[in-house]
């Protein structure tokens, strides 16, 4: 079974593909893509890359490593991104912190939480601005898992899906 769009989600660095996140996510959309990725950021970003192919109209949403991961992707190929939903993105990494980005109008929402204690919200927060012309940043009151956050969020309403 296949949904109408894109759908991928991003585990993050010691995540899987049977975690909560994504097990929630093909429970409630089961055409979703929840590939696992192991090894250095190049390796799993090829990876993904490969996954993506030139096809448009992507929505990936991606945690923590995960979230860095999409960030990277769609600020390379902006075109082929329709949405991008990032929970608690490590965009503190060198790999994109220490870069100039071109600003990216993907519509872009990002949710982290107050309690994080693993990713810093402000530095995170004004990475975000900088890269990202069409963002939602929601600080939500939740710790770096988002674990509460990601069982009561409105899935469907945010990815414009049918759940």
């Amino acid at each position: 079974m296949q949904t109408q769009s894109r759908l991928i989600f991003l585990h993050g660095l010691e995540g899987s593909s049977q975690g909560v996140k994504a097990s929630l996510l093909r429970s409630l959309f089961p055409g979703i893509l929840t590939p696992d990725f192991r090894g250095s950021l190049e390796e799993r970003l090829a990876k993904l890359r490969q996954i993506l192919g030139d096809k448009q109209g992507w929505k990936i949403i991606g945690s923590s490593f995960g979230g860095l991961m999409a960030a990277l992707v769609t600020c390379e190929r902006p075109q082929q991104v329709a949405q991008l939903v990032l929970l608690a993105p490590a965009l503190v990494w060198p790999d994109f912190a220490n870069q100039a980005h071109e600003q990216v109008a993907v519509p872009t929402i990002i949710f982290h939480g107050s309690r994080d204690e693993l990713l810093p919200l402000n530095l995170v927060r004004s990475l975000a601005e900088r890269t990202f012309s069409n963002l939602d940043f929601r600080v939500v009151d939740d710790d770096h898992g988002l674990y509460h956050t990601v069982h009561s969020l409105d899935w469907g309403k945010i990815l414009g899906e049918k759940t």
